[in-house]
């Protein structure tokens, strides 16, 4: 079995490879892995089959994660697509000018170089990492969780089999070899090799990553996202955005774990609206406001705010206006995507200044939080810290810059 090492160094050289590559080159590889996962979904099925026959105690939502179908081989084949046909951000001029001296300077965008990606039970997070390392220019060592081992594994083979096909070399885009845990250990240590560490996950594991990592991390947390509906807010919209941000797929980061309601509308909208969630099949837990409103609602404990769910349970809770609201999920959110539902713009405008999270809207679900609902094709992940890249991570994220300078002989005196 290759060692982390032979991962690191065969990604470094292809690394450098990738700065030689025109992005016509780039593209056909992702045209032709498209091609080849339609051809073959039936391998990749059979993959995910046995992933989900050796994944035991998996909740709904984590069994809707891991699965795959004909419809999802689909959309991960036409999202290679979709990133073939992206402006290709390598080389891209960000500003020029010169100064006093006479120099002039080109800011331009480059690759990071080798990109590791840590991630859970997603398996159609391998080809969207794959896709986007190789249009942004960057190798990657992907890292699946054991639950999505043989999906992963499965997918990356058609993706190396494009590659190959397309003359890169194997480093291009590589997956460790093993489920074991030690692995990510392992990857977290070479800093020689590997310029940034990408995790995607639970607390446990973004936790991990910080503490042992001795290369940059830029952190997808958990999506502790919250819906509130403004006594401003039309009923019928509230119950849309709501219904669709709590169960369209309960088990994404992106999807609502907190409803908060404004204390002004809560005689008409909150009982519909919680209601309607216990409906479908949705666990309600809720302050003293909100079990009064049914007796299926359970009282909410002070755990619950804090907690990602990642199933068909949320939280409940009225609260004295947007100031509340805001300061609510000041608290307890993560920084993620949060929503306001109101038909006052003034409000509206207040909630999207002072929530402080990646992604904030306006009178829409949180399950847009996506980086192909963001037009940018696919995401690596929702990075929910400030630095370098905030929100979708996608291909301009997946690129730093530098500056080169233009003279004719000159010193510095």
């Amino acid at each position: 079995m290759r060692t982390m090492i032979d991962l690191g160094k065969a990604a470094k050289t292809a690394s450098h490879f990738l700065k030689t590559v025109s992005t016509t080159v780039k593209n056909d590889a992702l045209r032709k892995a498209a091609s080849l996962m339609r051809q073959r979904a039936d391998e990749i099925l059979a993959a995910n089959r046995e992933d989900i026959e050796n994944s035991k105690g998996l909740t709904a939502a984590q069994t809707d994660r891991l699965s795959l179908n004909p419809q999802r081989v689909e959309a991960m084949a036409s999202m290679l697509e979709m990133v073939a046909c992206l402006e290709d951000p390598v080389g891209k001029l960000i500003k020029e000018w010169t100064v006093q001296s006479g120099l002039r300077i080109r800011r331009v965008r480059v690759p990071l170089g080798v990109i590791g990606v840590i991630y859970e039970s997603r398996p159609n997070v391998t080809a969207d990492a794959a896709a986007l390392c190789l249009k942004s220019g960057n190798a990657c060592i992907l890292r699946p969780g054991s639950e999505s081992f043989s999906s992963s594994r499965a997918i990356l083979a058609l993706f190396q089999e494009a590659l190959s096909q397309a003359g890169f070399p194997e480093g291009v885009a590589q997956m460790v070899p093993t489920p074991d845990r030690e692995a990510v250990g392992e990857l977290l240590k070479l800093s020689s090799y590997v310029d940034v560490i990408v995790p995607r996950g639970g607390k446990s594991l973004i936790a991990r990553v910080q503490q042992e990592s001795r290369i940059p991390v830029l952190a997808h947390l958990d999506g502790n996202c919250h819906v509130y509906v403004d006594r401003a807010a039309d009923l019928e919209m509230a119950k849309k955005v709501v219904l669709n941000a709590k169960m369209r797929r309960t088990g994404i980061c992106g999807a609502a774990e907190k409803l908060l309601v404004d204390r002004a509308c809560a005689e008409t909208h909150l009982k519909p609206l919680v209601q309607m969630l216990l409906e479908v099949g949705c666990e309600v837990r809720g302050d003293e406001a909100t079990q009064a409103v049914d007796p299926r609602v359970l009282p909410a404990q002070e755990s619950d705010w804090p907690t990602e769910y990642l199933d068909a349970v949320i939280a409940v809770k009225v609260v004295n206006g947007v100031d509340e609201a805001v300061a609510h999920i000041e608290r307890y959110g993560s920084h993620h995507t949060d929503s306001i539902v109101t038909n006052n713009q003034a409000i509206a405008e207040k909630f999207l200044l002072n929530v402080d999270s990646a992604i904030v809207l306006h009178n829409a679900s949180t399950q847009f939080a996506d980086g192909g609902e963001f037009g940018m094709g696919a995401e690596i992940g929702i990075a929910t810290g400030r630095l370098h890249a905030r929100g979708p991570v996608g291909l301009e994220e997946l690129t730093t810059y530098k500056n080169v300078v233009f003279g004719n002989g000159h010193i510095r005196k």
